[in-house]
């Protein structure tokens, strides 16, 4: 069989396993096993069936070339990891996703482990020479590092991989301008990279008591700005007096691009605007009742639903963290002043629009409290434009210790663990509901296993959502092993959990897309048409339910996801005489800062329902102003009056929407016998959709194809381009090979990246940290 028919049947074959098990083997609003996934702390969805993780170099069981593993590849389809290796150590890194969909991770830290005598406190660098884990610093410290890796073509066996599927990770050739970590990556609407600030040493919070160096903390703290790729006019970090004056409360700082292309900025309970192109920064209010939201209060935040309904205007939503600390309980690098554990988190929410487009003031607006008090809860978008919360702790703060002012070691209630009294069970948030009615967690099972430090979490093609993670400890702490804290309950987990959203009740509705699914799409221009299959009682009812949407899961860390975007395209529908609806959609609109470059997962979304999300490229797969095009006027709604009252006896039938999450108690009772004859059934449709999807021109269907394209005077076609970025950025320059462990091929890495570095490891490490 030709390579790139296998490669479609696989794929067919993996829609097939993830429809029949997602239609009869679990249960809604429920947790199912999801394996191991080798490593922990960072994760991001790589490609349509494998999801990424990184953690920090640490005395992990699982071993690569000869050292404890810290990057692994998680199958979606059979639940198992494979280990990969990276050069450097991605200790409390930031992600991105770049224009031609690569990922690229900076920062990090040495490998540090607890003293060998913890009673007296503090963590130190793994020794060189024997004893540990064996971990040499000078190989693994890199907290200038730049990882980059493509994940595009890579499937099946990890150990079958090219180098090309590998992580490049050269501190020869790629660097930060200055060590960060625990900084946050923001892309912005040119497919550029702001990084935010980070520490250089420390641990805990980025300060010295009391210190009078509020920008620099005495070379621990880095609060500044630098982009990647660097821009010609940005040849040094540029300070910031926003993240100086934020009293060490401004790591993993929170992070959006608005529409007009500045950024939003949440640190302490300061809020700006950013301009980064002048930057400027601009106050907006402080967070209400000095609820603090960044780590490691570490609230959950995410930006809700960009649709043309609210006109694709940003609106932030932020939820738990804590307020029931005092400026000096929060402490210093080494460990808070006051006995976390015992504080109750807050629950309380607020949303702020920093641009809103009715002339009012920009100000925080209360939002209905959660369910329960969490720190490190964490907001996923699911498909249809509700926001699923889950893990973190009652009480507490994220982040670990060996003592406190008032608790040595032996005394440490929860071993390392500065939370406590971990939420189990989810809740979903819906933005539309009326408040009061926003929160529920009606139906939903508690998870298995807590998820407190370092714990992740990233939405999956078919719509569910793995869990994994959970380490709130120094180094690996394992019930039987190399425990240094005997009896206590918060270990490292290795495990994942899959959960599975309410929606799943109805996953045998799923939509079915017969039309290819444009595999690019551009910023403005021609709509394009998907038909969706017969398979609905009233498939008018259907259709005006339906939407098209974009999500980028983003990189899942530290109970937040970089970069996690949700947009609906603007669409109108028609339903044919024998049931088959057909959706005219709108490309994003053109304002590639509401959506930047790169991949996204593609969803068809009708009566609350996803379809399989398959990832398609927005933009041209460049750095630089992405070409944008006039917007094309969609053709009016049209409903079949065959399917209308009064029309065909199918009228009448009754097809009540996803959104209301039908309890799923007559799929339950269903026979063993009678739900193998219906997923065969559906294995034999698919499979003859396929074929003659296959018979058809399954390829690509260019935006703008002649069955859809208007004529080029209504195009308008209107094109530009930044004049600070070339059209194309080649990386010839940056192919040789060095140390790396990966490829520089088709990374799409900008010219301006300097080659002059000295060599690795170039600087001095600060004093190890005290957590």
């Amino acid at each position: 069989m030709p390579a790139a028919s296998f490669a479609r049947f696989s794929s067919f074959l993996h829609v097939l396993l993830l429809l029949s098990r997602g239609a009869y083997g679990q249960a809604p609003g429920t947790f199912a096993a999801g394996g191991s996934t080798l490593v922990s702390a960072m994760m991001f969805l790589g490609s349509d069936d494998k999801v990424y993780i990184l953690d920090k170099a640490e005395a992990n069981e699982a071993q690569i070339k000869g050292h404890p593993a810290w990057a692994s590849v998680w199958d979606i389809a059979t639940h198992k990891a494979q280990l990969v290796d990276t050069l450097s150590n991605p200790f409390c890194a930031a992600g991105a996703l770049l224009p031609n969909s690569s990922w690229v991770t900076f920062g990090g830290n040495h490998a540090v482990h607890p003293t060998t005598k913890p009673a007296s406190g503090g963590v130190e660098d793994y020794k060189i020479n024997g004893g540990d884990p064996g971990l040499n610093p000078a190989d693994v410290y890199q907290e200038t590092a730049i990882r980059v890796l493509k994940p595009s073509g890579c499937t099946g066996d990890v150990n079958n991989w090219g180098p090309e599927c590998q992580w490049y990770d050269d501190p020869a050739t790629l660097k930060m301008m200055k060590a960060r970590w625990y900084a946050t990556a923001e892309t912005l609407g040119d497919g550029t990279v702001l990084l935010v600030g980070g520490m250089v040493g420390g641990g805990y919070i980025n300060r010295n008591f009391h210190s009078s160096d509020l920008a620099g903390q005495g070379g621990m703290a880095e609060n500044t700005y630098e982009l990647y790729p660097r821009r010609a006019d940005l040849t040094e970090p540029r300070p910031s007096n926003f993240l100086a004056n934020a009293g060490g409360l401004n790591t993993y700082a929170h992070t959006f691009t608005l529409k007009s292309g500045k950024v939003f900025l949440q640190a302490n309970v300061s809020t700006i605007i950013l301009d980064p192109s002048t930057w400027e920064e601009t106050s907006l209010p402080d967070m209400p009742d000095g609820v603090v939201r960044v780590y490691p209060a570490s609230a959950g935040v995410a930006m809700l639903p960009l649709t043309p309904a609210n006109n694709y205007n940003p609106t932030i939503l932020f939820c738990g963290g804590t307020n029931a600390l005092s400026d000096d309980d929060w402490g210093d690098y080494g460990t808070p002043h006051v006995d976390t554990w015992k504080l109750t988190a807050s629950a309380d929410c607020r949303r702020i629009t920093p641009e809103p487009e009715d002339g009012s003031a920009v100000d925080y607006e209360k939002d209905d409290d959660m369910l329960d008090p969490r720190t490190m809860g964490q907001f996923i978008i699911l498909p249809n434009g509700k926001l699923l919360m889950l893990n973190g702790g009652k009480k507490g703060t994220a982040g670990y210790t060996t003592h406190t002012p008032d608790t040595p070691w032996e005394q440490l209630p929860f071993g390392m663990s500065l939370a406590a009294e971990e939420v189990l069970t989810p809740a979903i948030y819906d933005p539309e509901a009326p408040a009061g009615k926003r929160w529920s967690d009606e139906g939903l099972a508690a998870a298995k296993l807590p998820r407190l430090y370092h714990s992740t979490a990233i939405l999956l093609p078919d719509g569910s959502v793995i869990i994994a993670g959970s380490n709130p400890n120094a180094d690996v702490v394992v019930p039987n092993g190399s425990n240094p804290a005997p009896g206590k309950p918060y270990y490292t987990t290795y495990d994942a959990e899959i959960f599975y959203p309410p929606y799943f009740a109805n996953i045998s509705s799923r939509p079915v897309v017969e039309t290819a699914i444009p595999k690019t799409l551009t910023y403005g221009g021609a709509f394009f048409n998907l038909t969706l299959s017969n398979k609905y009682d009233s498939p008018n009812d259907a259709a005006v339910s339906a939407k098209v949407v974009l999500l980028r899961p983003g990189f899942s860390t530290h109970a937040m996801n970089m970069g996690q975007r949700y947009m609906q395209l603007n669409s109108t529908y028609s339903v044919s005489d024998d049931g088959k609806v057909t959706l005219s959609v709108s490309p994003p609109p053109p304002n590639s800062n509401l959506l930047t470059p790169g991949q996204v997962l593609f969803f068809v979304v009708v009566d609350g329902v996803p379809s399989v999300g398959t990832h398609v490229l927005v933009g041209n797969g460049q750095f630089g102003a992405q070409p944008v095009n006039a917007v094309v006027e969609l053709p009016p709604n049209a409903e079949s009056r065959k399917f209308s009252a009064g029309g065909d006896s199918q009228s009448d039938a009754s097809h009540e929407s996803g959104d209301k999450e039908k309890s799923g108690h007559t799929a339950i009772v269903i026979g063993v016998a009678v739900a193998a004859v219906l997923v065969l059934a559906i294995a034999l449709a698919i499979g003859i959709c396929y074929c003659r999807r296959r018979k058809t021109n399954y390829a690509t269907v260019p935006i703008g194809s002649p069955r859809t394209r208007p004529r080029d005077a209504e195009m308008a076609t209107s094109q530009y381009r930044d004049s600070s970025y070339s059209a194309s950025f080649p990386a010839a320059a940056y192919r040789t090979p060095g140390h790396a462990s990966g490829t520089m091929s088709d990374l799409n890495l900008p010219p301006q990246q300097p080659r002059n570095y000295e060599q690795f490891p170039s600087s001095p490490r600060m004093a190890p940290a005290t957590h």
